[in-house]
């Protein structure tokens, strides 16, 4: 859709799906989990991931807010979401 140079559709099917995921997806599978066979399925996040998804949401905000885009905002972003994903890698998991 950014390509058809309709970027308020391409927002609002990003947006969409994001919290699609988090108001219905998640909470799914926590209630799903004990007719899974699963003792329990909880979603623990550590302080740096709540900072992590914090500021992507700001970020997200403040690039959508404008309504308009380009190429350099777009790397920006993608560069941003790299960052997080590897951080999120490298971080040794709690421990349960």
């Amino acid at each position: 859709m950014g390509r058809a140079n309709r970027p308020a559709l391409s927002i609002g099917i990003a947006l969409g799906s994001c919290v699609q995921i988090a108001l219905f997806v998640a909470p799914v599978l926590v209630l799903a989990a004990p007719a899974m066979e699963q003792p329990q399925f909880r979603l623990v996040f550590s302080q740096a991931e709540m900072w992590m998804l914090f500021e992507a949401v700001l970020l997200g905000a403040t690039v959508t807010t404008t309504g308009q885009s380009n190429w350099f905002k777009g790397a920006q972003l993608l560069a941003l979401y790299l960052i997080i994903t590897a951080i999120l890698y490298l971080i040794p998991a709690a421990a349960s």
